[in-house]
């Protein structure tokens, strides 16, 4: 799914856009959770690609299954006020609550898992339901320690998982 968008944050930090792959992740409510807040991220941000919706068991808790996307956008903000001034705000007007338990069930999560060609997030080649949906976005881009491609994370991970694609999700 392509789409455009983009309203330019105040305070622009860097003269260049910079491209930033953001995993998305719920698992309360999450058919409604994930689409907000693709629609608020896009007012903030130009979003240029998002993956299809990958169903997955929770990790480390017996909740209630993970509904997980990505989506590569483009900002002039640096990292830090990426995270603080657009991801922790989505994430709090759609009702994240955080606690000591990096398990517990959530609305939404938004982690950056590549920012400017480095990446900010190690589970993108660990975990089949970061890296699922990363590979539908950048399938080549590579591990600077392997030369791993995430396609090949992605393949790697799936054996003896459960996710599956949403096609019934937009």
């Amino acid at each position: 799914m392509q789409i455009q968008s983009g309203l330019k944050l105040k305070g622009k930090t860097n003269s260049e856009p910079i491209r930033v792959l953001i995993g998305l992740g719920s698992n309360l409510n999450p058919e409604i959770n994930i689409s907000e807040a693709l629609h608020l991220l896009g007012t903030y941000v130009a979003i240029r690609n998002c993956s299809s919706i990958y169903q997955s068991q929770a990790v480390g808790s017996t909740g209630p299954d993970y509904h997980n996307s990505a989506v590569l956008i483009e900002t002039d903000s640096t990292l830090e006020l990426l995270r603080k001034n657009i991801l922790s705000p989505i994430e709090d007007q759609l009702d994240r609550i955080r606690s000591a338990d990096k398990y517990m069930d959530r609305t939404i999560d938004l982690d950056v898992l590549i920012y400017n060609q480095t990446v900010t997030d190690p589970e993108l080649w660990t975990q089949v339901h970061v890296a699922v949906p990363a590979a539908e976005i950048l399938p080549d881009f590579r591990n600077s320690e392997t030369g791993e491609k995430i396609s090949q994370a992605a393949k790697r991970l799936l054996p003896g998982t459960n996710i599956q694609l949403r096609s019934d999700l937009p």
